[in-house]
């Protein structure tokens, strides 16, 4: 989609960077505009390592949604702020483990409702819901959710990757306990946010990003407070980490050279 196109389609800003389309240049999609691509030569100055960190957090994804539906039987999932699609989505991943697999894509950019519904028009089991994901009463009220999410059957809830757009003002941690209580029992949740150790990658990422973004972004944070999002779960193994470590299938992917950031998190079971 031309800029000029992007722009009709109501709701588009392609004069300010979107998350989502960095994001997506970053994996090597079409579906971004310069003003995406002159933020991530910015961003690549002081952290060089985000574009493998981006490919590693989407086969993470693949990973997880795989394991939950061949391993734990997980057939319907609620996707919050899901991005552009690109290949291997998470119902292309769980619909080769059973094609009756459900799953609702969240997220808050237009773009990617538009090209959401174009990609999945055919598919009845999938749907994407333009809605904020501190909305959750929203979401799970939202008429496509309450289709295809069974409330009385386990849902894989994930949170990949986004994290760090919620703001600590929005109350992060109670995002994720409000979206844990409205999930049955045997539920399962999947976090994972950008994190650093190093205060000035924090600040200046953090800083970058809330100007690049006009604020819509959160905060780059260290690993203990995304553990504290997993309170009174049941933590599958490997346990909470960096997010290749967990139950990797190949050596293959891209190797970061340096690490003044990488994607935290792991899964875990609601009780």
């Amino acid at each position: 989609m031309r800029e000029d196109e992007a722009a009709a389609v109501t709701g588009v800003d392609v004069t300010t960077p979107s998350v989502a389309r960095m994001y997506d240049y970053y994996l090597g999609g079409k579906d971004n505009y310069e003003v995406d691509r002159q933020a991530v030569e910015e961003l690549d100055k002081v952290v060089p390592s985000t574009r493998p960190l981006a490919v590693n957090n989407r086969r993470f994804l693949q990973r997880v949604v795989r394991v939950l539906a061949e391993e734990y039987g997980v057939r319907q999932f609620l996707d919050h702020g899901s991005g552009l699609p690109t290949q291997d989505n998470v119902h292309q991943v769980a619909q080769r483990v059973d094609p009756e697999s459900r799953v609702v894509y969240v997220d808050n950019d237009p773009i990617v409702l538009a090209h959401g519904r174009a990609l999945l028009e055919e598919n009845s089991n999938t749907a994407v819901i333009q809605a904020d994901l501190r909305g959750t009463e929203e979401i799970f009220g939202h008429p496509e959710v309450r289709r295809l999410i069974d409330p009385s059957q386990p849902v894989g809830a994930l949170f990949v990757s986004v994290m760090h757009c919620i703001p600590d003002s929005s109350d992060p941690a109670a995002l994720v306990r409000g979206v844990v209580e409205r999930l049955p029992s045997g539920s399962f949740l999947v976090i994972n946010q950008l994190v650093s150790e190093d205060k000035a990658t924090r600040d200046f990422v953090t800083d970058f990003m809330a100007k690049s973004t006009g604020d819509r972004w959160g905060r780059v944070r260290q690993a203990h407070e995304v553990e504290r999002y997993f309170d009174g779960l049941e933590i599958l193994e490997p346990g909470l980490g960096e997010i290749n470590d967990w139950r990797p299938d190949s050596e293959l992917g891209p190797r970061q050279l340096t690490d003044e950031w990488y994607e935290f998190g792991g899964v875990a079971r609601k009780p």
